[in-house]
């Protein structure tokens, strides 16, 4: 049995939720599910009105709905947010509200409610740009965006909240690429991948920059790890979690690679010069934790999808693009 049966899944019908939540409710824990679900209904295939899941479609600012949610939770996986820069610079006062005012509200609703295990899901952005091969989670945080930056404040909120019996840990991920029923394409693997199998080409944009990569399956993986670990091995921790880094234009080259065709590559200048790295030496090292999927795992697996018709119009359907949908239901 699991160590913590009631989860709650803030975000949850998500990106990463999606492939999280079915894990979950595969490993015996019931969840509740916290979500505005702009992006659909049908996150879960095969798992609706499963008699462990509860789904709340509304707002993480709404402390009564939060109370609600959070009713007979025993963890909470916190992966609720306004997620990457992009998205956070279409309206900078709505992502702090989403990602750092609403933190410590749902942090002493959590404690009240008797959760006893309260992961977060920070980013690797923290770290900005560091001239160090090894970006080790000692580094201190130099975030070059707003979204890095509330990101990095919500740590801080989390270790002032950290108390007795409530446990805490923070996730500093990587870039994730994959499959997942509620598909984003606008990460770079997932969109080299669309790109080469609709048009048969991939546009680089820069190319020298560097990403940290993580497969989604790595990544909800990590999350029942951290849900199950000796308190003593995880509390008040950070860690980073990814596969490797690679620049983006040889992330390119490895999705062309991966599906077997020659496919061309242009690369043009770009003004984003973002490029971040991470070390997960100390994943391996606490929690014995290591990627088991690469780069061309994600892309022949979404290629995959592709062709079984489960992506349909991947390069024009809002619902795989956060900025697109986020401007079109008037979000921002």
């Amino acid at each position: 049995m699991p160590q913590f049966r009631q989860v709650l899944v803030t975000g949850g019908a998500g990106y990463v939720g999606s492939n999280l939540v079915p894990k979950l409710l595969s490993g015996g824990y019931a969840v509740t599910v916290l979500d505005l679900y702009l992006y659909g209904r049908e996150v879960f295939p095969g798992f609706h009105g499963h008699r462990n899941l509860r789904e709340i479609q509304g707002d993480i600012r709404d402390i009564g709905l939060v109370q609600r949610a959070l009713e007979g939770a025993e963890a909470v996986i916190h992966l609720a947010c306004i997620s990457n820069d992009p998205s956070f610079e279409l309206d900078p006062a709505l992502g702090k509200s989403i990602n750092f005012d609403a933190f410590r509200p749902l942090l002493v609703a959590a404690k009240k409610a008797g959760v006893r295990r309260f992961i977060n899901a920070s980013s690797s952005s923290v770290y900005g740009v560091k001239k160090e091969a090894d970006v080790t989670e000692e580094l201190s945080f130099e975030p070059i965006t707003d979204y890095g930056k509330y990101k990095a404040a919500s740590e801080g909120v989390l270790a002032e909240e950290r108390a007795p019996g409530f446990v805490t840990a923070s996730v500093r991920p990587a870039s994730i690429m994959g499959y997942a029923p509620r598909q984003r394409l606008d990460l770079t693997v997932n969109i080299f991948t669309a790109q080469a199998v609709a048009l048969g080409k991939l546009t680089v944009h820069g190319g020298a920059q560097e990403r940290p990569n993580l497969h989604i399956d790595d990544m909800s993986d990590l999350y029942l790890l951290l849900l199950e670990a000796p308190a003593e091995k995880i509390d008040g921790q950070a860690f980073n979690v990814n596969a490797g880094n690679e620049t983006v234009l040889g992330i390119a080259r490895r999705v062309a690679a991966a599906l077997g065709r020659d496919i061309p590559i242009e690369v043009t200048d770009t003004k984003d010069l973002r490029s971040y790295r991470t070390s997960g030496e100390k994943l391996r090292r606490v929690l014995g934790f290591a990627p088991r999927k690469t780069i061309e795992d994600a892309a022949r697996e979404l290629a995959q999808a592709m062709a079984q018709g489960l992506v349909p119009d991947a390069l024009t359907n809002e619902r795989y693009y956060n900025v697109r949908r986020m401007k079109s239901v008037n979000l921002v």
